[in-house]
């Protein structure tokens, strides 16, 4: 599985290039502050910072593109937790219960909780990435139509948990969010729900549309509040707080390991990414939780679940791109793009020829998810001061923000609209009791589920039975029916214990 030669001249080849080492510390606050403005994706702030490395030999230039990337990872977390806007796609699950936590004074933990599930969750993917490099690839090159379709209704299964109590009101919402994400032409060419807007051709912006009901929605309900934070002890910054919620993270090692697979697993699919990850880590551990009620309301795993997975992302994202040449996202594109301008294609012939230079690639990430722990803490404690803000001036800089970035996405007047049209459709849907987080949900699964769906349907020219020749697939399936069905037989025996343990 390892080349122990390749290792060794990898660790050779590290220490004897100073130049890679000076720009990890840069890149990891590029990456944190770019990841914490919301609205700027991972793979804007390294197409940003692409330019500065051409002067750079080869190394170097994908280390510091690389920490940028694991800077971002974590840095989307922070106003998911202080201001219930993800940074990045990749934290909308980290919103669930990291804000909850943060306006029941709890920031400084969740903050711990989301850099210390980050750190692991790039440190797990590495590891996996380290052993078993040329062996995802393989088994990514296996994953069609069929096989995404398969995870595509998996996830729309799970969709329900983000309802709460009343399963109805989530599948409900989510069926919106749905509909809402196949406006637009679809890969066979059919148009849907444009209602004859050219704007809406490509589809519903989906950073402003995120925003806006996340983050807009929530802030009218915060108009006749003073402070986040009502008791003025709670909004007090403590690096021992937040440090005892690092260390709350490792009391559970399943919910890490768990939401580090799905990560790395997830994040190997290209097109799919850690946008889809941390939504399926979340609701995965949802619902093998005992105490399934108290997510949404502040749960810490919600926030590892999240946090782990979409951080784990990176590392099995490299592994397609280093093995294959095939990026998995945006920003391994970009990472593409830096071998490119040196004059290096990824791909088998780079992963035979290279070896060395993919161990050592691999291994800086190592070092950077150490030196995230030190950086990150103190770009946590800086952040929390938000926390001081009183809500009427919070208010207003998040709506500035929000506003600015969704034009930035968008470049017309087209994002603000969308920001402040579901702003509005978010907070009715709030105030009559329906989940806005299952609308995001299926907002960003809706368009992944009809692609996969239509791409399998077209291979199979209508034939259901032609799944039977994809046991990937069909795997899939089974897992997916037997922890479903798992899942209902355990809330029909706590059901009956609950009867039995209730007088009369």
């Amino acid at each position: 599985m390892i080349d122990l030669d390749a290792a060794g001249s990898a660790v050779t080849l590290l220490a004897g290039s100073l130049e890679a080492w000076i720009w990890v510390v840069p890149g990891l606050l590029i990456g944190l502050v770019f990841g914490a403005m919301p609205g700027i994706s991972v793979s804007r702030a390294m197409a940003l910072v692409l330019p500065a490395t051409l002067d750079m030999e080869v190394l170097p230039a994908i280390i510091f593109l690389a920490s940028v990337y694991t800077g971002a990872g974590f840095g989307g977390s922070v106003p998911a937790v202080l201001m219930n806007i993800p940074g990045t796609s990749s934290a909308v699950a980290t919103t669930f219960d990291g804000y909850p936590m943060a306006r029941q004074g709890r920031h400084n933990e969740a903050l711990g909780l989301a850099l210390v599930a980050s750190c692991l969750g790039v440190l797990g993917s590495c590891a996996v990435l380290f052993v078993l490099v040329q062996p995802i690839a393989e088994l990514v090159l296996k994953i069609g139509p069929f096989e995404m379709a398969a995870i595509a209704i998996w996830g729309l299964a799970l969709l329900g948990s983000l309802g709460g109590s009343s399963l109805a009101r989530g599948l409900f919402a989510a069926a919106i969010g749905i509909l809402i994400g196949t406006v637009g032409m679809n890969t066979a060419g059919y148009l849907r729900g444009t209602a004859g807007i050219p704007g809406l051709l490509d589809g519903v912006p989906t950073i402003p549309a995120m925003v806006g009901l996340l983050a807009a929605s929530q802030l009218f309900a915060l108009v006749n509040t003073r402070f986040l934070v009502e008791a003025k002890e709670d909004r007090r910054i403590s690096l021992a707080r937040i440090l005892a919620g690092g260390a709350l993270a490792l009391r559970h090692p399943k919910t890490l390991l768990r939401g580090s697979i799905i990560g790395a697993l997830v994040g190997a699919t290209p097109g799919v990414g850690s946008s889809i990850s941390n939504l399926l880590s979340y609701a995965e551990a949802r619902r093998v939780s005992e105490d399934r009620d108290s997510f949404g309301k502040g749960n810490p795993e919600g926030v590892i679940a999240s946090e782990s997975a979409n951080s784990s992302s990176e590392g099995g994202a490299m592994a397609t791109m280093l093995a294959l040449g095939i990026p998995g996202g945006g920003a391994t594109a970009i990472l593409l793009a830096a071998f490119a301008m040196h004059n290096v294609v990824g791909g088998p012939r780079f992963m035979d020829q290279n070896r060395d230079l993919v161990y050592a690639i691999i291994l800086s990430n190592f070092a950077q998810a150490l030196l995230l722990l030190v950086v990150g803490t103190g770009f946590v404690f800086a952040a929390s001061a938000i926390m001081r803000l009183p809500l009427r001036v919070l208010i207003a800089c998040v709506l500035v923000l929000a506003t600015m970035g969704a034009f930035a996405i968008e470049g017309s007047i087209a994002g603000p609209v969308t920001l402040f049209v579901f702003a509005v459709l978010g907070w009715l849907m709030s105030s009559a009791g329906y989940p806005v987080a299952a609308v995001v949900v299926g907002l960003l699964l809706g368009q992944l589920i009809e692609t996969a769906l239509l791409r399998a349907w077209q291979l199979s020219g209508g034939d259901p039975a032609e799944i039977l020749e994809h046991p990937a697939a069909l795997v899939i399936v089974v897992l997916m029916i037997a922890s479903l069905a798992a899942t209902a037989w355990r809330d029909r025996r706590l059901r009956r214990t609950e009867d039995l343990i209730t007088p009369g």
